[in-house]
């Protein structure tokens, strides 16, 4: 099942392997599904059937002009599901990817879901406005974007580098991995890329958090410069009080990267309960 048709005509680039108990693995802007290398291998030799794919607009699945919103976004994921028989899965949302699961539950329901982890998640809600103290003004979105108009490719060079804590953490990620991050972003369509930061950082989850049923799992890193833990991780536990709440002391948004034997034995024993 290389590609899922959306209901829109999007094709949706999906690579589907493995046997055994279902993970599905949601990526973050601005990459591709490929960025679950560490986990996807890991999962794939603990016997896991493992399914990413490419948010539209991004990587190899289509890139149409729009629309760029979570309501089309958990459409697309149940498209893939539907495409793949998928039941009984453990979905697993990094970043923007957490905002997927939080409205494709509320959307389409838990049926075929047995479990949820949100890792660095957006969810509920990234915005700063009057309900939300904790949030990200609303210049840092526009800047952002504005940036991304001047100079794509200077601005995801430059965000990788606060995305995984270069200059930050002990242990900062290789040379090599960041022109691999480089590699997966450039891929993306521009208007996509700009078009999911208002998607991202304006979509209000909240009303979504009671869809959150099943066994939840959330981890995020105290020192995530691109989706503050206060915002995110903490309220989103606050939200989900069932939800089990992991902290990574001194860890970057981009966590998969890392601490990926720490995410990934968390991931495993998370699914295994």
């Amino acid at each position: 099942m290389p590609f899922a048709q959306a209901r829109d005509g999007t094709n949706l680039h999906v690579k589907d392997t493995g046997s055994g108990a279902p993970v599905v693995l949601i990526h973050g802007w601005p990459l591709t599904g490929d960025m679950f290398e560490y986990q996807t291998l890991a999962l794939l030799e603990a016997g896991h059937r493992v399914i990413t794919y490419d948010r539209r607009g991004f990587g190899q699945s289509g890139h149409p002009v729009g629309p760029y919103d979570y309501d089309t976004f958990a459409d697309d994921l149940a498209t893939v599901l539907e495409a793949g028989d998928v039941r009984g899965a453990t979905l697993v949302g990094f970043s923007m990817g957490g905002g997927e699961i939080a409205r494709y539950l509320s959307r389409h329901g838990p049926e075929r879901v047995a479990k949820a982890a949100l890792i660095s998640s957006v969810v509920p809600y990234l915005l700063k406005d009057d309900s939300n103290e904790d949030g990200v003004d609303a210049s840092v979105f526009e800047e952002m974007k504005q940036n991304i108009r001047k100079d794509r490719f200077d601005f995801l060079q430059t965000f990788a580098k606060q995305f995984y804590g270069v200059g930050m953490v002990s242990s900062p990620v290789s040379s090599a991995l960041l022109d691999w991050t480089f590699q997966l972003a450039v891929m993306a369509s521009p208007k996509a890329t700009i078009d999911c930061v208002d998607a991202f950082g304006r979509t209000d989850f909240r009303p979504d958090l009671a869809s959150f049923t099943m066994p939840t799992l959330i981890i995020h890193g105290t020192s995530d410069k691109t989706v503050p833990i206060d915002a995110a991780g903490r309220a989103a536990a606050r939200g989900i009080p069932h939800a089990n709440f992991l902290e990574y002391e001194g860890e970057p948004h981009g966590l998969f990267a890392t601490a990926p034997d720490r995410l990934t034995s968390d991931l495993l024993n998370f699914i295994a309960l």
